[in-house]
């Protein structure tokens, strides 16, 4: 669920600015989750917002790691994940880069450029061969198997395209030192420390975009740890790799937010209200449902 913070990219848990789009799907999907994602992270981390932002790195880092166990991540953990992090200069280049950035782009010319044949006919295949996952993924979560099919695609093309090769934990560390909005992403750090620490995912494969955001739907940390969803059995939550956690992830979150089951999505229902929390944007949203409604043909 896709973000940057809180201003030009903020988005949702997984928001600033109704038709906010990046250039590519897969660092836009997780925008407006961002600001979502805020409320979660005080709740998840409450005393992760005291390290001062600013000054000496590792002064900071080792004010945060204080904080961090505290907020009951061990300290192994943060041994483990802190130890020799560095600030990521390229990560402060792109977040300053998107600042005041808005797409502009009107639907019919932003939908044009992704609901094309190539990824309907690929969604189509995938939607066949996933028939069984989706078909339970939706008795459980009420949220249509075309649309989860269209936001698989859209935020990284099923997985195939980019999720993001930057290492979570730097990006992060980087961010939450950052004054702009350092307070948000000490929280996602938090949380972020957590998704090791539960063993979800190992240190080594905890990579994501300039945001944080992980996996084949772009989840920030703080919405891993609150929708993050076993449903493969294997006693871990893995949004890189394995294709029901994804899939059954990204439907939870949306019936967490308000999801209602069989009842339409398109402009102007509850239920187009609901997916804000995936993406605040409308164009982005209209575009959803556009490519929702063509596998469904």
């Amino acid at each position: 669920m896709r973000q940057i913070v809180p201003d030009s990219r903020l988005r949702g848990g997984k928001r600033l600015g109704e038709a906010l789009l990046c250039c590519r799907g897969t660092k836009t999907a997780m925008l407006p989750r961002l600001l979502a994602a805020l409320f979660v992270t005080v709740m998840l981390a409450p005393q992760a917002l005291a390290a001062p932002c600013g000054g000496n790195f590792n002064s900071f880092i080792a004010a945060f790691s204080r904080d961090a166990q505290a907020a009951g991540v061990s300290r192994a953990t943060i041994d483990q994940a802190l130890t020799g992090v560095t600030p990521d200069p390229s990560v402060l280049a792109f977040d300053r880069r998107q600042r005041g950035m808005f797409h502009t782009k009107s639907f019919e010319e932003y939908a044009a450029t992704r609901v094309t044949p190539a990824r309907l006919n690929r969604a189509r295949a995938l939607m066949q061969r996933h028939a069984q996952l989706l078909a339970r993924i939706e008795r459980q979560f009420g949220v249509p198997r075309t649309l989860l099919m269209a936001i698989w695609t859209m935020e990284s093309d099923n997985g195939s395209g980019d999720m993001g090769k930057l290492p979570v934990i730097r990006t992060l560390a980087t961010l939450a030192h950052d004054c702009r909005r350092g307070d948000f992403f000490q929280g996602e750090l938090i949380a972020a420390l957590k998704i090791v620490q539960r063993g979800d995912l190992p240190l080594s494969d905890l990579k994501g975009a300039y945001a944080g955001e992980i996996g084949q739907t772009q989840f920030l940390p703080s919405s891993y740890i609150k929708y993050g969803v076993d449903y493969d059995g294997d006693h871990r939550v893995d949004l890189r790799h394995s294709v029901p956690d994804v899939l059954a992830s990204t439907a939870n979150l949306l019936k967490a937010s308000g999801w209602r089951a069989g009842e339409p999505f398109g402009e102007g229902t509850a239920n187009f209200v609901a997916m804000r929390e995936w993406n605040h944007s409308e164009v982005y949203r209209k575009t959803l449902v556009l490519f929702s409604e063509r596998l469904a043909e």
